[in-house]
């Protein structure tokens, strides 16, 4: 592997189901991927202790870190359905509980929030969404872990602001998911940074064309990365990177954008 691209993939994380890490696990080891543990589907109730104390081990035999990347399909966060809202709660902290043993860099969460749905009672879903972040950061006060929530189907800045706002907490944290944004916001990354750039932890890198959100490799869609990075060096951000390729080949071209773009200053 090029020393230059070797050099960035010591930087970034790339995203890598829990329930396929033994089936990446020499991938992994050979080109020393920092994971992005996703916890979806039945992970968290499919495996116990024991395996995730065997990838917190792997990760340390190898000198890697990893991000936590927390259920996110068929998730809501400020339900009204107190049956809903009580499951969605126990699979979080189930999710949270990982922190003591994989010690992630962050755990990047959705706010599950849909305009057309919870905009008619918005009152009564930042409160119970509230209570459960609270609840959460408490888990991870312990450990310094940041909670990075993760823009989806928001078509603007302004959901997160009340949220982190709300919250009021070191903390929490922004990841911008460029994909998403590009797929289905309405605001520019532009206005995005410039309402939540205060809180930028993290960012999701991915590409599309603007009407599906394709996982493309970074550069082969429509999203301004140029812009973007030259933005963050100018502002001196240093958020964390999470590369989501769909394959190994995407994971490379990704990385030779990267590059060629020179998101990093290599050393």
């Amino acid at each position: 592997m090029d020393v230059k691209i070797a050099d960035i993939m010591r930087r970034c994380f790339v995203n890598i189901p829990f329930t396929e890490f033994d089936r990446y696990r020499p991938l992994i080891s050979r080109y020393r991927i920092n994971p992005e543990i996703g916890l979806d589907d039945d992970a968290l109730y499919s495996f116990n202790s024991r395996d995730f104390k065997n990838i917190s081990q792997f990760l340390s035999d190898h000198g890697l870190r990893s991000t936590l990347h927390a259920p996110f399909q068929d998730m809501l966060p400020g339900a009204r359905d107190k049956y809903v809202l009580q499951a969605v709660r126990n699979k979080l902290r189930r999710c949270f509980e990982v922190i003591e043993v994989i010690r992630p860099c962050s755990v990047v969460c959705h706010l599950g929030y849909l305009d057309p749905v919870h905009s008619y009672q918005f009152d009564e879903w930042l409160e119970t969404s509230l209570d459960t972040w609270r609840e959460l950061i408490t888990i991870a006060e312990p450990f310094a872990t940041p909670i990075m929530f993760e823009n989806t189907y928001e078509k603007d800045p302004g959901i997160h602001k009340i949220v982190l706002e709300s919250l009021g907490s070191p903390l929490a944290r922004f990841c911008l998911d460029v994909g998403h944004l590009l797929a289905f916001a309405h605001a520019s990354w532009q206005d995005w940074l410039k309402t939540l750039g205060h809180w930028l932890g993290q960012l999701h890198l991915h590409d599309n064309n603007g009407l599906l959100d394709e996982h493309l490799p970074v550069g082969k869609g429509n999203f301004d990365f140029e812009g973007l990075f030259s933005y963050l060096k100018s502002n001196k951000f240093t958020p964390i990177i999470t590369l989501e390729p769909r394959s190994e080949n995407d994971l490379w071209e990704s990385l030779n954008t990267l590059d060629r773009l020179a998101l990093f200053d290599h050393k």
